[in-house]
């Protein structure tokens, strides 16, 4: 039977069970895609339509893979704003399936702008359609890169939609993603250089979550009797309520990074610098990585040894040769973790309690943890400070109730998160936290939840200005001329969102907050969003990073 291109690719995504393609028109493949049934969930832009299904793709640990559409080719500019959104998840490593409109075949080179090429530097694999006949072939090759190997976005360059082929020659089989075993031998190694070690820390990064493999995580951090730091993006791969959780970032994790003689990192590329931890003292230091892309080994460091795999069956494979010979000798680490914790947390759990006026950010975060059931939902900050405060302080209890980003660290990312989190777990509260600047990146897509019926809270920490920004917050003189906007004396935000349809709210009293998020979730079960300013101070207090 001959069909076009945009309907067989349509019919693979369903063969796929995508639930819903995020787009912003114009998109040459939409019209078809909606003829056979995939829902389209319109956002306000192309960065929003890119960033739903990353985020969606994220929660879902590459289990189910977000898929978005936006216009491309001659008039490139839906690509070139989509942009932005495709960095930060190749960057970020999300397994995102973007289709694109490319440049017709036999009109490469006649733009200054090239697209083939933009689009080729941030992405796993770009895919230009050259043949309608190869559709079945390109969606076997995309979702083989989306399931298999280092997580990262594929794009697909459609020059002409309305081209047809033969969908008989080349049925379309879903095929499955390959993961990679361990070399024994490096397993036995690493063991043999933990059980001889002192003072090791588990360094925990984000291909825990990809793999699966949070409960194998959890079973060898208690055998190996190990304090368990993770990153920003790992956040809540480990329960930080565990007596061997250490914690994200803070004088305490730095202290146990410092003290540590071996870095057993599982699923973590040790990428200092971009919101994440370095290793203090790195060649008096013992670092065993295990990875599921070499590209990471004795990339900053140099990795005494590594191990190539899966993540979760490196776990399995270090427990099952931890089974044959188990670490004797190293005293319970909990006690430890504890005291340790406890002090170097201890500021911020007191800015929890603070009554003072304008309200201390962190009275919000606590009050959140409070009235969250933290079981069953979902929290998420902005690029910024809500980043930095939230990661130290929030107490994350199950993988992907929290979602830590930021290697590219575009502002407004909170807002498709919650969206995506809110599509892949309707029964879940979804939360994201925001500051000033990110508001403004993600005002005009408000539209898209009242539409769509969506139950997100946003919670805006409104302390009167750009607030990571200007003189006086990170000491005199630092960028004195770009940080000074109008405030909440003059710009009314809850008035102007509540006529967008949104439940609305604005908080100047600590004891106001608790109540606030009450009436929000509860509007939130009642399939509208809401917006909570809260009436802040500037705080610049937040845990520390290793270097």
């Amino acid at each position: 039977m001959t069909i076009d291109v945009a309907t067989g690719i349509a019919r693979i995504l369903k063969t796929e069970n995508t639930e819903w393609v995020s787009t912003f028109p114009v998109s040459k493949v939409n019209n078809a895609f909606g003829t056979e049934g995939l829902k389209l969930l319109m956002t306000r832009d192309d960065r929003y339509a890119v960033a739903v299904a990353d985020a969606y793709s994220r929660i879902n640990n590459g289990d189910k893979i977000g898929v978005c559409t936006f216009s491309g080719g001659i008039n490139a500019a839906g690509a070139q704003v989509a942009y932005s959104g495709i960095a930060q998840a190749y960057e970020d490593g999300s397994p995102v399936l973007c289709i694109v409109d490319a440049v017709p075949i036999g009109s490469n080179q006649s733009t200054r702008f090239d697209q083939d090429a933009s689009l080729r530097g941030v992405s796993k694999w770009y895919g230009y359609l050259d043949d309608p006949a190869r559709v079945p072939e390109f969606m076997r090759r995309a979702f083989t890169m989306l399931r298999s190997g280092r997580p990262g976005p594929v794009v697909l360059g459609i020059p002409d939609a309305k081209a047809t082929y033969d969908e008989t020659v080349d049925p379309y089989q879903s095929p499955k993603g390959w993961k990679t075993l361990p070399n024994p031998d490096d397993v036995k190694t690493a063991i043999d250089a933990l059980r001889s070690s002192s003072k090791p820390v588990l360094f925990v990064g984000e291909g825990v979550l990809y793999s699966g493999a949070t409960s194998e995580l959890c079973e060898f951090a208690e055998k190996a009797n190990l304090p368990v730091v993770t990153t920003l993006k790992a956040k809540g791969a480990f329960p930080e309520n565990h007596p061997l959780s250490v914690g994200v970032r803070g004088d305490h994790v730095v202290q146990y990074l410092n003290e540590a003689d071996l870095i057993f990192a599982v699923g973590a590329s040790l990428s200092a610098g971009r919101f994440g931890h370095g290793v203090p003292d790195p060649t008096n230091k013992t670092i065993i990585q295990c990875n599921i892309d070499e590209f990471d080994v004795n990339r900053l460091y140099e990795s005494t040894h590594a191990i190539i795999g899966d993540a979760r069956f490196t776990l399995n494979g270090l427990l099952e040769e931890l089974g044959r010979n188990q670490i004797t000798g190293r005293a319970s680490v909990t006690d430890e973790i504890k005291a340790t914790k406890d002090s170097g947390l201890s500021t911020f759990r007191e800015a929890m309690r603070s009554d003072e006026k304008p309200i201390n950010p962190y009275r919000v975060y606590g009050d959140l943890m409070q009235t969250l059931d933290r079981e069953n939902s979902f929290v998420t900050h902005e690029s910024g400070n809500t980043r930095d405060q939230l990661s130290t302080a929030f107490e994350t209890l199950i993988p992907r109730g929290f979602l830590g980003w930021g290697n590219v660290s575009s502002l407004g990312f909170s807002f498709p998160a919650a969206m995506a989190a809110k599509l892949a777990h309707p029964e879940r509260q979804s939360v994201a936290v925001i500051g000033d600047a990110a508001l403004s990146y993600m005002l005009g897509n408000f539209e898209v939840l009242t539409r769509l019926q969506l139950g997100v809270t946003v919670i805006h920490i409104n302390n009167g200005g750009f607030a990571g920004y200007g003189p006086g917050f990170w000491g005199e003189g630092h960028d004195p001329f770009t940080y000074d906007v109008l405030g909440p004396d003059v710009i009314n935000m809850t008035a102007a969102i509540k006529e967008i349809g949104w439940q609305t709210e604005r908080v100047t009293e600590p004891g106001e907050i608790v109540p606030a998020l009450q009436r929000a979730f509860s509007a939130n079960g009642a399939n509208q969003p809401a917006y909570i300013e809260v009436i802040a101070s500037q705080y610049p207090l937040y845990g520390s990073w290793a270097g």
